[in-house]
């Protein structure tokens, strides 16, 4: 009797332990905040536990409504539910069967933000049309911040690319709408390679990440490279990064400077050799000329600085004044020197060795001779 009655309290105990403990077990993940572009989509991702074990979707029904009004349903099984603003904007992309929760709304409007709670509905029998449990989950709800402009995406990559060598940059954007994800172009994707991902990231954000890699060629140094988003609703942003090119390694630039500069001395130097010989030559012909001025040069060079050559000057007794005529054929006989030019101490040696003819000629008359200068004949009167 004992032994009955001691199983029977222990079997009361682990009800109201069981019952306790299945208590706490209504429960729903879902984030808190939440950015949505304005005319594009956003994803609340959700899940959700209940009390009564695996249940198939056709005994759970789901809504969501404003936290404030349970009644103003944003999203119903029943479409006449709905309020009518968010009316065939809503749509539930999980299965409850599976506890999932998740909540899509497209063309986000500005008013669009929340907050919104979730709420779930347990039925016993598959044909009932009303709910025999209903939970709220009033106290994790998800609001949005709206965004009028779309997010810019990221560009990386190296700073310098190398010239003919494969160059990889990559354009990432950040998103709350992985039913619809935004598509990412490259200004020059037809001449590279593309690799596309799609990841999750924490707080109900998704990342969309796409590689380029192209070979970069001369032209490139500093060449744009564009990436652009294209968001569900038409609208996009762009990011550019600019490719500064590192030239291959080459001697081109000392080397021809260098051919350049040496081809040009050879020329230079040829140019100077042929007018130097030339100039040469030329002075060789003048030096072999008679009565040249480069002759007439050395020999008033040879007659003022000979080595202990005075100049020889020989004279002829000079008529009288009444005959003149009488001087050119002396003249033509005799050896004449031709100095290129008479200073006064020169004339004065003249005068002093000049031969006298005659005493009377000395005394009554004027001598007059004549000088040769520059083959022409000059009549002094002293």
């Amino acid at each position: 009797m004992e032994t009955k009655e001691t199983m029977t309290l222990l079997s009361l105990l682990l009800s109201v332990f069981t019952v306790s403990t299945s208590a706490e077990e209504w429960k729903v993940n879902v984030v808190k905040e939440l950015d949505a572009l304005v005319k594009s989509c956003v994803v609340i991702p959700c899940s959700f536990t209940h009390p009564y074990g695996n249940l198939p979707s056709s005994k759970l029904k789901g809504n969501w409504h404003l936290s404030n009004k349970q009644d103003h349903r944003i999203y119903d099984e029943d479409i006449d539910e709905v309020i009518e603003k968010f009316k065939g904007r809503t749509k539930l992309l999980g299965h409850l069967g599976q506890n999932n929760c998740t909540l899509e709304i497209v063309k986000v409007k500005d008013y669009d933000n929340g907050p919104f709670c979730l709420q779930i509905g347990i039925f016993q029998e598959e044909a009932q049309t009303t709910p025999n449990t209903t939970h709220f989950f009033v106290d994790n709800c998800v609001r949005f911040k709206i965004l009028p402009n779309p997010p810019k995406p990221t560009v990386t990559g190296a700073k310098v690319a190398a010239e003919d060598q494969p160059y990889t940059t990559t354009c990432s954007v950040t998103h709350t709408c992985p039913s619809q994800r935004p598509n990412l172009t490259w200004s020059r994707g037809e001449d590279g390679k593309i690799n596309e991902l799609h990841r999750e990231l924490p707080f109900g954000n998704w990342e969309v990440l796409s590689i380029l890699t192209f070979t970069p060629k001369e032209q490139d140094d500093h060449s744009e490279v564009t990436c652009t988003a294209h968001f569900k609703g038409g609208e996009r942003s762009s990011a550019t990064v600019t490719v500064y090119l590192k030239r291959k390694e080459s001697y081109s630039y000392i080397i021809i400077p260098a051919v350049v500069g040496t081809i040009t001395a050879v020329i230079l130097g040829a140019a100077f050799f042929v007018i130097l010989k030339k100039y040469r030559k030329r002075i060789s012909e003048l030096q072999n000329q008679d009565g040249s001025v480069w002759n007439r040069l050395s020999r008033l060079s040879n007659s003022r600085h000979g080595p202990n050559k005075e100049p020889v000057t020989k004279f002829v007794n000079p008529p009288t004044r009444k005959s003149p005529s009488h001087v050119f054929p002396l003249l033509r006989g005799s050896e004449v020197s031709r100095p290129p030019s008479i200073t006064k101490r020169t004339l004065m040696a003249m005068i002093t060795s000049t031969p006298q003819t005659s005493k009377s000629t000395e005394t009554s008359e004027k001598t007059d001779f004549s000088v040769c200068f520059r083959g022409k004949i000059t009549h002094k009167e002293l």
